[in-house]
């Protein structure tokens, strides 16, 4: 389903740049992938124990081009989580769209251990092997909220969405949403194995400094 047009000021990757990215994606995974499944089984056992509900979260995001996919993740809220958006959603310590809160009620103990290392995000693995995802490029944003979007942040959504991107390596959840926007905007005209690999990189003292992951 499409959801969106697309700001032609951030005009889409050339092949000359989507396949080298692509490469790189399919070979980290597929290097990584033994190492996680060990992790994997103690996560899922971990989220099982310790909280009523699934172990996976499933949720409807916007990625490349407008069209939307079912992200992965550990779940790392209770079951009713959902359900209680509107209820924490006046307390966001965001600005603008997107809603974070730190002392969030709906966080499980152990989802707060999951986001304070980003494991709950480890099954988006996953959506990078099926081509939804890349490792690096703008978090996938909920429907409802791309809804509310200003016609240039559209332009975020050229790009397959990420892992671990700018925002990620620059604050997360302490940036707020028009600063998210121009980072993203900034990595869409930016994009290349390149940039990929320095991202990649900084994303590793971002999550042990641990800087916005709630």
């Amino acid at each position: 389903m499409t959801m969106t047009t697309l700001e032609p000021a951030y005009p889409k990757p050339t092949s000359r740049n989507r396949t080298p990215k692509r490469i790189l994606d399919l070979a980290i995974c597929l290097v990584a992938l033994p190492a996680l499944i060990p992790i994997f089984a103690l996560l899922s056992a971990t989220v099982a124990l310790t909280s009523k509900g699934p172990v996976f979260f499933v949720q409807t995001r916007v990625g490349r081009g407008g069209e939307t996919f079912e992200m992965f993740k550990f779940r790392s809220m209770y079951v009713d989580a959902e359900a209680r958006r509107a209820e924490v959603a006046a307390q966001s310590d965001r600005d603008g769209l997107c809603l974070k809160v730190k002392n969030d009620p709906r966080i499980t103990p152990v989802g707060r251990f999951l986001r304070r290392w980003s494991l709950d995000e480890l099954p988006q693995i996953l959506n990078v092997l099926t081509g939804d995802m890349s490792l690096v490029g703008p978090r996938p944003a909920l429907v409802c909220e791309v809804a509310q979007y200003p016609d240039h942040a559209h332009g975020r959504h050229n790009v397959l969405p990420g892992l671990t991107g700018l925002w990620q390596v620059s604050g997360r959840a302490d940036i707020g949403f028009d600063e998210m926007i121009a980072l993203d905007l900034e990595y869409v005209r930016r994009v290349s194995v390149g940039t990929d690999a320095m991202i990649l990189m900084r994303t590793v003292r971002a999550v042990v400094s641990g800087r916005g992951a709630y």
